[in-house]
């Protein structure tokens, strides 16, 4: 899934090719991706792109007409930017092709996702805070003001695992599973840990571990186009995605715990005392 830094770089990607132009036409695909109908997508026809917008996961692109374009990627989905669109309206069917943006130059770009699980959102509003998902952001890890106190009073009543607590939108937005990962692995820490646990030294070292991830991972994004973000988020990755690898810090075995629906790597000596945590479907197929 695109996060923090993957979606930062694709803003500043689209500001560059889209600010001043003119949207000739928007064309949806699949139905499914259009979460909102009251303004329709056509009304963003003719408008001029006046600036892109992140707000955690989330694009905006913002027309002179006061409507915003807001697009989550979702787990599976992707932007390919097109420095010229094929001729004529695209054919729906069964490939990843979700919606199509046309500006008036011939040049535009693609929403597409692979799979079968089609979570990919598109909304048409005329104030970002009608989405749902953008109203419950908590702050931004990145943002102004947000700062080593700012962060301990979030996690102080925090009774969740540090891993699904840096997950959480409402809580801190942007992050997800593979930058949760990287971080704790920054911090030396579990991701089993009650974030409430946490001593001020702790605190102190998660939080620069989740500024200093996340802004390493937007400078090595910055300036990249559209297409080449996914191969780079995968080759900064020290520990997401690495499973039975060798810690770069270390040297020990990276491990992993399986849940229903996604997995954590981590560092036993870095992160948890070398004790291996439990992987509870490893252990069912085990009984």
């Amino acid at each position: 899934m695109p996060e923090l830094p993957e979606v930062e770089a694709l803003k500043d990607f689209l500001a560059e090719h889209l600010a001043g132009r003119r949207v000739a036409r928007v064309l949806p695909v699949a139905v499914s991706v259009l979460k909102t109908y009251d303004p329709p997508v056509t009304a963003l026809e003719g408008a001029e792109v006046a600036a892109v917008h992140r707000h955690g996961k989330f694009l905006d692109l913002e027309a002179d007409s006061g409507l915003h374009l807001v697009t989550h990627l979702a787990r599976a989905g992707w932007l390919q930017w097109k420095d010229r669109l094929p001729d004529g309206p695209p054919k729906p069917g069964r490939g990843p092709l979700a919606l199509r943006v046309a500006l008036e130059t011939g040049e535009g770009f693609d929403l597409t996702e692979a799979g079968t699980q089609k979570r990919l959102a598109v909304y048409v509003v005329r104030d970002p805070q009608e989405v749902e998902g953008i109203a419950r952001l908590g702050p931004d890890p990145l943002g102004d003001g947000f700062d080593e106190e700012w962060f301990a009073a979030l996690l102080r009543d925090e009774r969740r695992r540090l891993k699904g607590a840096l997950r959480d939108q409402s809580l801190i937005a942007g992050v997800g599973n593979a930058y949760s990962d990287e971080i704790l692995h920054a911090a030396k820490t579990s991701p089993f840990k009650l974030a409430s646990s946490l001593t001020p030294q702790e605190t102190r070292q998660l939080y620069e571990a989740l500024r200093s991830t996340l802004s390493e991972a937007v400078e090595r994004s910055r300036g990249m186009a559209a297409g080449r973000l996914k191969a780079e988020k995968k080759s900064g990755l020290r520990v997401h995605g690495r499973t039975g690898e060798p810690c770069p810090v270390c040297g020990d075995t990276i491990r992993e715990v399986s849940f229903s629906d996604s997995s954590l790597q981590y560092c036993p000596t870095c992160q948890t005392g070398g004790r291996p945590l439990a992987d509870r479907r490893l252990s069912r197929l085990l009984k």
